[in-house]
């Protein structure tokens, strides 16, 4: 048996996320380099590691098998090089983050400085969708989850980190004459959703709930970027986050419908479950948003005020 720590870390992400493509996105490689390196790890068995049907990949019963054990391995093969960092007098280890969707356009700003001054610290950011953010939270699977809707079972604790700020989006093509707009405009656009446990659903739906809304429902999409592009496209409208709108709205492909009630405001807080016992890395990490989230908002954040 030859086969590599390298080999081993492809493989492992093949089966996490069950896609030759996604493992090469979130690896930084080339598809033909997964594959190689899926096929250079086989070559060393008599047993199939997966089996294609189709266009998808399976991870047979000896392939998960394969995947938990390398996985003990690389944990093992992480936790040397911690301790080494360590010894040095290094901040090290693993941080691990889940983040709403659309939380992918806030969280990395408040990362970047903890990430470069800290080179020992492995970062694990999962951006889903909000019921799955609170399900890891919940198990303990993270050490922070980043949210807009605070929940309500759970008992955390959280810092608020900046505001989030919900508008009313359309296409640029579309003529909307008037200066202001009452809410009685939602009886005439047809609204594209986001998927159930998103957190923009919620919001969205509690608004359109407390006003009595008679929205027209015209689809449902599943990803904040998918709902984007439906809009720029001219299927419809939506409510949609300002802060995952910057480059729509300065190239001119989207345009803020100005309605009575809007934006509609909430906090992004960054949460964690009461009485964690943090690591180095994680106690590290909050005390830096603590003592430096002022400062991000102001230097990388300026134009999102301006709205």
């Amino acid at each position: 048996m030859n086969y590599t720590l390298h080999q081993l870390q492809v493989f492992l992400k093949i089966t996490q996320t069950e896609s030759i493509t996604k493992a090469a996105e979130e690896l930084c490689l080339s598809q033909p380099a997964v594959s190689i390196q899926l096929k250079n790890l086989q070559d060393q068995f008599d047993i199939p590691l997966t089996e294609v049907v189709g266009r998808k990949i399976f991870i047979t019963d000896f392939g998960k098998e394969i995947a938990n054990a390398a996985e003990k391995i690389l944990n093992e093969v992480y936790a040397i090089n911690y301790k080494t960092m360590a010894h040095k007098g290094k901040l090290a280890g693993r941080l691990k983050i889940s983040v709403v969707s659309t939380g992918k356009y806030v969280m990395p700003y408040f990362l970047s400085d903890f990430m470069q001054k800290n080179e020992g610290v492995e970062l694990l950011m999962d951006v889903t969708n909000r019921a799955k953010v609170i399900e890891s939270l919940e198990k303990n699977e993270v050490d922070f989850s980043l949210v807009s809707i605070l929940p309500e079972n759970l008992k955390i604790e959280n810092v608020e980190l900046m505001q989030n700020k919900l508008f009313l989006i359309a296409n640029a093509q579309t003529n909307f004459k008037e200066k202001s707009y009452d809410t009685n405009i939602f009886e005439e656009i047809p609204i594209i959703y986001r998927e159930q446990g998103s957190g923009t659903r919620m919001v969205m739906e509690r608004f359109i709930e407390n006003n009595k809304l008679p929205v027209r429902k015209k689809m449902e999409l599943t990803s904040n970027e998918a709902v984007k592009q439906a809009v720029i496209a001219g299927l419809g409208c939506s409510i949609m986050p300002l802060i995952g709108l910057k480059n729509e709205l300065l190239h001119g492909d989207l345009q803020i419908v100005p309605v009575d009630g809007f934006p509609i405001t909430s906090v992004w807080n960054l949460v964690w479950l009461k009485n964690k016992a943090f690591s180095p890395v994680a106690s590290a990490f909050l005390s830096h948003i603590k003592e430096n989230k002022e400062a991000i908002i102001q230097q990388k954040f300026e134009w999102f005020e301006k709205f």
